[in-house]
């Protein structure tokens, strides 16, 4: 399409990013690149600086100082409403403003024109059959026709990911999705990640967390910050290990990985 990135371009190119509010740096000095296939994770404490991070990859914010390019696009000489239609997002912010007597299937659909309500826009049964088949995917199939307000965290965490996809998105940018969410809704979203990881036509995909727990499988890079800087940022393997974790948190952190799988905690 015209305008679009080019053949294995990044899908998302940061250089010398920073943020500064009320004379604090909230993001400095940050180069990142997002490639076909990737799919990173971001951690670190509160305020590190995650959620600022995602809110300019998402078009939302704009850096104080640095250069984003999105798509091959380069912030600030881009219509950002046009450009948005091509990031699917999900953040408890977002998922928040959706009227809760919305059915799970019209909260899918509605993405489509990046709206919050059904009527804003006309649709086509086609519409309806995606926004369906994507709850589906997510294992709420069953829930399309039920309000929001009906529906667990987990369920409409799901609900928010299915949502994040109606478009056939080229990036993908969660945050913090499991967020709140019990052992058992969070261990059937890590699923579903996991299996939207593992899928070679999926977009490149960028999750932000605090806790490794919630990490799926199949993820290739992470990115770890501290008070806005970058601590590491890399292959997993590289990037994600005792002492990036234990520099990221000020703790000393141990981490264990099995089947794929991460745990961390404070060595006594």
């Amino acid at each position: 399409m015209p305008g679009s990135r080019p053949a294995g371009g990044p899908a998302l190119a940061l250089g010398g990013v920073g943020v500064v509010r009320d004379g604090r740096w909230i993001l400095r000095d940050v180069d990142w690149a997002v490639a076909p296939g990737d799919r990173w994770v971001v951690v670190g404490a509160n305020g590190s600086g995650k959620t600022t991070l995602l809110r300019i990859a998402a078009l939302y914010l704009h850096p104080s100082v640095g250069r984003v390019d999105v798509l091959g696009q380069r912030l600030g000489r881009v219509d950002v409403r046009a450009l948005r239609r091509r990031i699917g997002l999900a953040s408890g912010g977002l998922t928040a403003m959706l009227r809760p007597q919305l059915t799970a299937a019209d909260a899918v659909m509605t993405a489509r024109f990046a709206a919050l309500e059904p009527w804003w826009h006309q649709y086509e049964p086609a519409d309806r059959d995606r926004a369906v088949a994507l709850l589906e995917r997510m294992g709420v199939g069953h829930a399309a026709e039920r309000e929001l307000l009906t529906l667990s965290d987990g369920e409409r965490q799901r609900v928010a990911l299915a949502r994040t996809l109606m478009n056939e998105p080229e990036l993908l940018l969660l945050d913090e999705p499991a967020a709140g969410l019990d052992l058992a809704a969070r261990e059937e979203l890590v699923a579903r990640l996991a299996q939207l990881a593992d899928d070679p036509t999926a977009p490149p995909l960028v999750l932000v967390t605090h806790h490794v727990e919630e990490i799926p499988r199949r993820f290739t890079h992470a990115m770890l910050l501290r008070d806005g800087r970058v601590v590491a940022a890399g292959p997993l393997s590289d990037a994600l290990t005792a002492a990036t974790l234990s520099e990221a948190f000020g703790l000393p952190v141990r981490l264990e990985q099995r089947e794929g799988r991460f745990t961390a905690w404070v060595s006594g």
